[in-house]
């Protein structure tokens, strides 16, 4: 096979959450059976086809960079997972949709991937905005998705989804809920695997054909809306 050009896309949050899993049902279209904690990164690839079915159809490489650790982790591993962060095309934020803390940590992770070389720590204001300008420049395509699904009681999904239904607005993504034991949640034709193309789309996009391919990041929406969130 020809070498083909490809994109970087972390994929970012809590230890536990499945992300171990996720990448590689993505990349294997398998269940990982038997996870292990991830130590340090986990690099896995994709084969995606841009604008399928298009005059502009073309192939590419998609790496997935699975990220361990904490996000609550201390100086030296956020440092540590800093070598990771450059020369990104796009980002993946997971979460457990059992699991609340997950969902607010991905603000933590996301400004974590941001900003490098500072601590996002305290920047969480309850009852508060909190001002979006310094991602002004970053224009990285962000996609959320909440594994677990299956482990929700079907009686509370619908409170569950209007919890998390505010993460899609605040990162300008789109969203997917799935169960990474189930491949169905990803089946050719299904509303999350036109979510994930498209998502994939943008990075390519944004890599190969944007003026300014080096910046990352945000959209250009100015803020963040934190009012239904609060940290310890």
């Amino acid at each position: 096979m020809a070498s083909l050009d490809r994109v970087k896309v972390l994929v970012l949050g809590d230890s536990g959450v499945g992300k171990s899993s996720l990448v590689h049902l993505l990349c294997q279209n398998q269940v990982l059976v038997n996870p292990s904690w991830t130590v340090g990164c986990s690099v896995d690839v994709r084969i995606h086809d841009y604008k399928e079915g298009t005059p502009e159809e073309k192939t590419y490489y998609i790496e997935l960079w699975d990220v361990g650790g904490s996000v609550g982790g201390t100086s030296c591993a956020k440092s540590t997972r800093a070598v990771f962060y450059s020369s990104v095309n796009g980002i993946i934020l997971v979460h457990d949709l059992t699991n609340k803390k997950s969902s607010q940590n991905l603000y933590r992770w996301s400004l974590e991937a941001f900003n490098k070389d500072s601590s996002p720590t305290g920047v969480i204001i309850t009852n508060g905005d909190y001002d979006r300008e310094q991602f002004a420049d970053n224009l990285l395509p962000l996609l959320v998705i909440g594994t677990k699904f299956d482990h929700i009681p079907e009686n509370k999904r619908s409170d569950v989804l209007a919890r998390t239904a505010f993460l899609s607005e605040d990162f300008n993504a789109e969203e997917i809920n799935l169960d990474c034991t189930n491949p169905r949640y990803l089946a050719a034709g299904s509303s999350n695997a036109v979510k994930l193309s498209r998502f994939f789309d943008k990075v390519i996009e944004k890599r190969y054909f944007t003026k300014d391919s080096s910046q990352a990041g945000y959209s250009d929406r100015k803020r963040f809306n934190f009012k239904s969130l609060h940290y310890d």
